[in-house]
């Protein structure tokens, strides 16, 4: 009796927590991205601590260097990206032009939708004006320049107090469970720095693959879309996607004549080339264990239920759930209800 009302406990728990963080999704990202860095440089702490450099100061040269890093990258990045956006939302009139001239009659011809072009085409003429409201913004501005202040806050306490949480979470375990969760714990964080450390490597090659490749073939927005399709290269066959579509429209409109979309193709071919055959075989490997299928749903997902919040957290919590998946089926083949 008492071990099923455990039981009715702990479901009615992670239902609660489940719901105080559908509730609290809008304010969470600056903490759930701080406990992502500490989690990801907590190892670096270690490694100073090894050379007997306490843990506070560790702390802090951990800090600093990763402040003037960022610091650095803005500095360079910034009027790159800046540049880039600029030339981005220059060419949107041209890409509506393209539109109109070469896309919508063809349209007509091959789908009869006379009666949907002016709808159309109005809408397109308002594309303008809307990228340049979205960046306008204000009110996003400023929810990004507190999540920027927020989250190094975050990560510098979180980093000073790592070790102390996980020894007071360890504490809180039934004896009985203790050696099955901390070799659980084990595992997931095995399969997380394997994926947080792999895929971001992945991710930064592709971005510099694309962003490089597109810019040399003379693509004025090249770098922007590679850095994009980069990024979006966390989502199987996405940021492929992206890059082609995006890279050829861009191609047309700039250069004006078909046989440019074969330098952007070349440019794909090279980047999944190096992504199948390098980057994820050597970076990655088969250790995280997760099919393309399953990526798909869980940022899907994550998005759905928690918005940002939920795609930030949809691939490590997937992550982890194969591990109890794997775990539970153990626990399955060993038990007397299969060997009936």
């Amino acid at each position: 009796m008492l071990q099923s009302a455990q039981q009715y406990f702990l479901i009615l728990f992670g239902i609660l927590l489940i719901a105080l963080l559908y509730f609290l999704s809008p304010i969470l990202t600056p903490f759930l991205s701080g406990a992502l860095l500490a989690y990801l440089f907590h190892p670096l702490v270690k490694k100073l601590e090894k050379y007997n450099i306490p843990h506070l100061l560790s702390v802090i040269i951990i800090f600093f260097v990763l402040l003037c890093l960022m610091m650095l990258i803005i500095v360079m990045v910034t009027p790159i990206i800046n540049k880039q956006i600029i030339l981005f939302i220059e060419v949107i009139p041209q890409i509506i032009a393209w539109i109109q001239r070469s896309v919508m009659p063809w349209l007509t011809g091959w789908m009869n939708i006379n009666a949907f072009q002016p709808t159309l085409s109005t809408t397109l003429s308002k594309t303008n004006f809307i990228f340049s409201t979205l960046l306008s913004s204000g009110f996003t501005l400023i929810g990004w320049i507190i999540n920027l202040i927020l989250t190094p806050v975050v990560t510098f306490y979180l980093l000073c107090d790592w070790d102390r949480m996980l020894r007071s979470l360890k504490n809180l375990l039934p004896r009985t469970i203790e050696s099955t969760v901390v070799k659980l714990v084990k595992e997931c964080d095995a399969v997380l720095g394997a994926f947080f450390k792999g895929q971001l490597l992945v991710m930064l090659g592709l971005c510099l693959i694309y962003g490089i490749g597109l810019s040399l073939i003379g693509l004025r927005v090249g770098l922007i879309l590679g850095i994009i399709g980069g990024i979006l290269s966390v989502v199987p066959y996405l940021g492929s996607i992206f890059v082609v579509i995006s890279a050829s429209i861009m191609a047309l409109v700039q250069f004006g004549y078909w046989q440019s979309l074969f330098w952007v193709w070349g440019v794909f071919i090279i980047g999944q080339a190096l992504e199948s055959y390098v980057l994820t075989p050597y970076l990655i490997g088969d250790r995280i264990g997760l099919h393309p299928v399953a990526v798909i749903f869980a940022i899907m997902a994550g998005g759905a239920l928690f918005g940002f919040v939920g795609v930030l957290l949809a691939l490590p919590v997937a992550a982890v759930l194969m591990v109890l998946v794997r775990f539970a089926m153990q626990q399955y083949y060993g038990s007397k209800l299969y060997c009936k």
